[in-house]
């Protein structure tokens, strides 16, 4: 124990609770700022680095998580836009109770998680200092990102519906037969805990075998990950979904069925780890059964 207490590295994260920002740290000798940078540096000048840190990236967090959402509840209420539905829409009594449990996991789970987040990154190696990073890394950073969760998601998500862990964990996720956007983060403490080490272990994995990743490339990247989970989880199959003209893209179409049948479709954001190991057989006979109902209702329509 207290070779652990005196571990550099340990020191390193219990220091980083107590630093404050000071521009001077985090410019490097002759660099000029840019005016979006200048005003970063600024949010955290003269506070405490890690609180300040937590608290924009929960409200990050937030505030995506809902706008993204914002669109299909206004579809909610669009008549002509029902048909494009996978399922009956829930009760507002279930509305309400999938707000209320995500409000309190988002406070008493998700938020404690961000505060740590920022020392955790300094132990780890991430960059904190300026420049920002260019756009095309982070781009490619995160698109490295969003495969490596979903390869982590389809197997620790496969193993949560091994009938010990479904109905002790998973079964929670599972209320909601019929996912409308914001169930995409309704789950069991656990579950969110578990699943949401696929979003950070790209990162620290980059950051480990490739370059350090910028901090600031963390709120792209979660901006990304929850424009996915809630398209996925969002119940409509617009004929302008991306799984239409991005094949390889799983979206709501393939997510649906998994919570409408319980099996197949494991995998969070792609289709080819489903395929390749056989977990979507059910589903592409459910897919196309759908597809050819539809097209007998065009007919219908045109005779």
């Amino acid at each position: 124990m207290d070779s652990i207490l005196n571990h550099p590295k340990f020191n390193l994260f219990v220091n980083s609770f107590y630093t404050v920002g000071n521009a001077t740290r985090r410019i490097p000798a002759g660099y000029v700022p840019t005016k979006a940078e200048t005003y970063w540096l600024s949010i955290f000048e003269g506070r405490n680095e890690a609180l300040v840190f937590g608290v924009v990236a929960f409200l990050h967090h937030f505030i995506t998580y809902y706008l993204r959402y914002l669109p299909y509840y206004v579809a909610d209420y669009i008549p002509f836009l029902q048909k494009y539905r996978l399922q009956p829409a829930v009760s507002d009594e279930r509305w309400w109770h999938c707000l209320k449990s995500l409000l309190i996991s988002q406070f008493l789970i998700q938020l404690p998680m961000m505060l740590l987040f920022f020392p955790a990154a300094n132990v780890v190696g991430f960059e904190l200092s300026l420049p920002f990073p260019p756009i095309r890394k982070v781009i490619l950073q995160c698109v490295t990102f969003i495969f490596i969760e979903d390869f982590y998601h389809y197997f620790v998500h496969r193993l949560m519906h091994n009938k010990f862990l479904y109905k002790r964990i998973h079964k929670v996720h599972h209320e909601y037969t019929a996912p409308f956007g914001i169930t995409a983060e309704y789950a069991h403490p656990l579950e969110t805990i578990i699943l949401g080490q696929g979003t950070i272990g790209g990162p620290l994995l980059y950051t480990f075998f490739v370059e350090p990743v910028h901090i600031t490339t963390m709120l792209w990247w979660i901006t990304l990950r929850l424009w996915q989970t809630i398209e996925a989880h969002c119940g409509y199959d617009f004929p302008w979904s991306m799984y239409h003209w991005f094949p390889l893209w799983a979206g709501a179409d393939h997510h649906d069925y998994h919570h409408m049948a319980f099996v197949n479709n494991f995998a969070s954001t792609f289709r080819y780890l489903d395929r390749i190991l056989g977990t979507d057989a059910s589903y592409q006979v459910y897919h196309q059964k759908r597809i050819e109902k539809q097209k007998d209702l065009n007919k219908k329509k045109t005779l």
